[in-house]
């Protein structure tokens, strides 16, 4: 029986095609790829795919309801469209604290403006005023303030005191933002993770333009290097273990040789050729093909085949 491996994406092309054309190469008629074609969504029906790897349903509530829906029939979600939507960085960064794995010193912070719907007998449970001299103790300036589940780099501050973080807090309007430590780094490494067993290390430079953050190389050198290296290998594949990705990329920033993981919820993560680069482009293309073929292969219609962190699955035994 012939297996589909489906895609769904919005404006990205370089990746989607590439990946189509590869798993094509690779499955020998037996496994085949395509993009998603949707034209209606019945409730509990099967549409026959064996893996779809999701780049877009972040923004499209009806992709999101359609893998769900597929997950339920037995598909391969990759990601998981049940955890992604209970995801935030948030309780990420409070899981790793967990693991051991060194994260910038981090304070979550309540909305500036009150959620919709509410009023202030909403917030009884709230202190007024909040402990900000321990927050700022805590944390230090310079400091970065985001949301507690964005992504993207949007609405991501700068804050260089108490008096800029209240300012900049005023425009987050019901946003919950998170004030994070600043790492001041050393080196930086943008790490692709996938299957919660491919690795794939990348020199990045986030200060640089867009285009240009793949165009660094190591700072660290010889037998630091390597042990960095490993490191990085070793926590990244303990982080998705945990959370249970298949596509992710973690971001480390080296401060006197530790790694301090700055952001790993990206499961739509940039695998675009024109910003990664050719040799990262061809990495991803490859292994993202392999692992969808192997998923494919694993594939029995009908049997839940989901794939869950160890956090969520020690949490039910």
């Amino acid at each position: 029986m012939t297996k589909k491996v489906g895609i769904l994406f919005g404006m990205e092309d370089t990746f989607p095609w590439a990946f189509i054309d590869r798993v094509n190469e690779l499955g020998g008629g037996e496994i085949i790829a395509e993009p998603v074609n949707i034209d209606k969504l019945e409730q509990g029906a099967d549409y026959g795919y064996a893996v779809i790897i999701d780049r877009i349903s972040q923004d499209v509530p009806f992709y999101r309801a359609y893998l769900k829906n597929a997950a339920l029939n037995g598909t391969y979600v990759i990601n998981n469209p049940f955890w992604w939507s209970a995801d935030e960085k948030f309780f990420n960064n409070a899981l790793m604290i967990k693991l051991g794995i060194p994260l910038p010193k981090t304070v979550l912070l309540p909305s500036h403006e009150r959620p919709s719907d509410t009023s202030e007998t909403s917030f009884r449970n709230l202190k007024f005023p909040h402990d900000w001299e321990y927050i700022f103790d805590y944390v230090g300036f310079p400091a970065y303030m985001k949301p507690h589940d964005g992504g993207g780099w949007k609405s991501v501050y700068r804050v260089e005191n108490p008096d800029d973080l209240w300012n900049k807090l005023s425009e987050t309007e019901q946003l919950v933002m998170m004030v994070q430590e600043e790492i001041v780094f050393d080196d930086y490494y943008r790490v692709y993770c996938l299957g919660k067993k491919y690795v794939h290390i990348m020199p990045y430079e986030p200060r640089n333009p867009h285009h240009l953050r793949y165009a660094t190389t190591h700072q660290t050198q010889g037998e630091e290097l390597e042990k960095l290296l490993k490191t990085i290998h070793d926590y990244t594949i303990t982080m998705n273990e945990a959370l249970g990705y298949d596509f992710n990329t973690v971001e480390f920033a080296i401060r006197d040789g530790i790694p301090y993981a700055i952001d790993f919820c990206n499961p739509a993560p940039d695998a675009d050729k024109n910003s990664v680069g050719e040799e990262n482009f061809a990495w991803i293309v490859e292994h993202a093909a392999k692992l969808a073929i192997e998923k494919a292969k694993e594939y029995v219609p009908g049997k839940p085949n989901i794939s869950w962190g160890t956090f969520v699955k020690d949490s039910v035994k």
